[in-house]
C-alpha cells in the first residue's frame, strides 16, 4: 500500500466582537451532488509556513478579513481525505483562535476550485449552531466553542476525532 502524502492544514475559529464564528458551507469538487456541510476558514499550509503565517494568509484570502488578532492552537485532528482533484492525503489539521472586526466577509481572494466548492460563506452565532439541523464540522463543533469563547484555552490542543 502506498503512504499517503501528508498535508499540514490550519483551520481558524475565527470570531467577530460578538463571538460568532464565521463558517463556510461547501461540499467536495469531485462529488458535486453529494450533501455540503460548515466548517472553518483555513487550508493547505505553504512550504515553510508557520501556523500563524498560515491562518494570516487563510484568513485574508477566504474573507477579505486583515486586521486579526491571534490566539493559540486550541485543537488538532488527522485523517485521510481527499482533495480537490481526487488526491488522497493524511490531513494534518491545527485549529488556531482568531479574533477580527467583523462585518460582510469578500471573496475577492479565492481560487478557481474555492469558487466550486463554497456555496456560502457567513457567522454564525452560538445557538444558531447549537439549534442548526445542518452538518458541521469538526463533529461537535458548537459543543466544543463555549470554553473557547470564554477564553479558556486548553494547556496543550485537544485531539478531536476526525469522522
Amino acid at each position: 500500500m502506498q503512504e499517503l502524502r501528508e498535508r499540514p492544514t490550519v483551520r481558524v475559529l475565527l470570531f467577530d466582537p460578538g463571538h460568532r464564528l464565521l463558517l463556510m458551507k461547501g461540499r467536495l469538487t469531485h462529488a458535486p451532488d453529494a450533501p455540503s456541510w460548515w466548517f472553518t476558514v483555513g487550508g493547505g499550509m505553504e512550504a515553510g509556513e508557520t501556523v500563524e503565517e498560515a491562518a494570516r494568509r487563510e484568513i485574508a484570502e477566504e474573507s477579505g478579513f486583515h486586521d486579526i488578532r491571534l490566539g493559540p492552537v486550541v485543537w488538532q485532528r488527522e485523517g485521510i481525505g481527499q482533495l480537490s482533484d481526487g488526491e488522497r492525503v493524511m490531513f494534518r489539521e491545527r485549529y488556531l483562535v482568531a479574533h477580527c472586526h467583523g462585518g460582510e466577509p469578500v471573496r475577492d481572494g479565492w481560487e478557481p476550485h474555492e469558487i466550486a466548492l463554497v456555496d456560502d460563506l457567513r457567522w454564525w452565532d452560538l445557538e444558531e449552531m447549537r439549534s442548526s439541523t445542518e452538518r458541521m464540522f469538526p463533529k461537535g463543533l458548537a459543543g466544543l466553542l463555549p470554553v473557547i469563547i470564554a477564553g479558556q484555552y486548553p494547556d496543550e490542543p485537544l485531539v478531536l476525532e476526525w469522522a
